[in-house]
């Protein structure tokens, strides 16, 4: 990789002094010596409503480097920044008279879901919508304020907010269920890469990195675009003895149950399996615990989860911190960078070696050498990392 103004023994200098916990300037373990990027999480997820234009703007005042919109399509085709297909949770429309006729139920990979959904709407009336805060126990505030973006102005956002800021400001998409989109006659892939080409983000240099879960739309963006791509790994959940629990859906990349392809996102992180994501992408965005698991405690072997903080219930607090895998390690073996998901402040989010402090999670991780984190609270993720 040539990086401008950077000569090859100054570049190995920083590589082997990152390799060794690193100088004042490169601090930290990342692939190529650089500062682990700041991802924000669908905009600032922990403060403003997901996918917004004000969520996003925050997260850029922020500090991060990026912002990281989930695109579906609209049914006249336009893409627009929201989780899922499926709006019922992110948006007021199960409150609006206007649209009860649209709830419905559709197969969203290989699962059915009852709802409102992105393609059965136009982006005019998508525009009536209005974003909410789909977590109870964050700030319901900023309900029914803040419009759906579409991708373009997640775009010309970034590149204002930016320029205000004096700096580059990356963004982030990921294709959201790429084979549901086939299936509903508004293929993502071509409407993304065109919106990109007209912004004259082509290259690998491009402010833009493309994210999905699942493998052959990715095969296909690399034959299309030299714009980086990041293959997501997912899992259902984390068992108790912090092994990774992969039940469908998210046992696998979803094109790969279509196919019939026994391979899981486990397989994907061995070391066959990171040689293969090499061939058709830059980097992989795994779920953290693929890269530091964490498990419970069952100290008096009754069989059942020790409660650490004595607070009646079982959530991340009573779970304790393991070794790190050698996903990481390996990764970068094949000249993949990591980007991990999803880090959050609130106290119930973090394991019990972390005493409630966010920060001491992300140093855990830059520590191991991750080149960038999505981050609900970008704010956060940037001091844990510069400070």
């Amino acid at each position: 990789m040539h990086i401008p103004g950077v000569k090859w023994g100054a570049l190995a200098m920083v590589a082997t002094l990152a390799a060794c916990g690193g100088s004042d300037n490169y601090p930290y373990p990342t692939l190529n010596g650089d500062k682990p990027l700041v991802i924000g999480h669908r905009g600032t997820a922990g403060y403003r409503p997901d996918h917004t234009l004000e969520g996003y703007k925050l997260a850029i005042d922020m500090g991060a480097d990026f912002i990281e919109p989930d695109l579906v399509a609209t049914k006249d085709g336009v893409l627009v920044a929201r989780h899922e297909p499926n709006i019922t949770g992110t948006t007021d429309v199960s409150t609006r008279a206007e649209f009860a006729g649209r709830k419905t139920k559709k197969v969203v990979d290989g699962v059915e879901e009852e709802g409102w959904f992105v393609t059965d709407f136009t982006l005019a009336e998508i525009k009536t919508l209005r974003a909410i805060q789909p977590l109870s126990d964050r700030d319901q505030s900023y309900n029914g304020k803040f419009q759906i973006p579409t991708f373009e102005e997640v775009l010309d956002l970034a590149k204002t907010e930016g320029a205000k800021a004096g700096r580059t400001v990356g963004v982030y998409p990921e294709t959201k269920h790429p084979t549901y989109h086939v299936k509903q006659g508004l293929p993502l892939e071509d409407r993304l890469l065109a919106i990109l080409a007209k912004y004259g983000y082509t290259s690998k240099s491009s402010p833009v990195i493309i994210q999905s879960f699942e493998v052959s739309n990715l095969k296909y963006l690399r034959t299309k675009t030299q714009v980086r791509l990041v293959q997501l790994v997912d899992a259902d959940d984390v068992n108790p003895d912090g092994t990774m629990s992969l039940v469908a859906p998210y046992d696998k990349p979803y094109d790969f149950a279509v196919a019939g392809d026994s391979r899981t996102f486990a397989s994907l992180l061995t070391p066959a399996g990171l040689k293969e994501v090499k061939t058709y992408a830059d980097g992989i965005g795994p779920w953290k615990p693929y890269l530091i698991p964490s498990k419970q405690v069952d100290a008096n072997k009754d069989g059942k989860p020790d409660d650490l903080n004595g607070d009646g219930k079982i959530d991340e607090r009573d779970r304790v911190m393991m070794a790190p895998t050698d996903v990481v390690k390996n990764a970068h073996a094949e000249g993949l960078f990591v980007h991990a998901y999803t880090f959050r402040n609130e106290a119930k989010r973090l394991a019990s070696d972390f005493k409630g402090d966010p920060k001491a999670e992300y140093k855990l991780f830059y520590n191991l050498g991750v080149d960038g984190v999505f981050s609900d609270f970008a704010d956060t993720a940037k001091a844990a990392r510069d400070n």
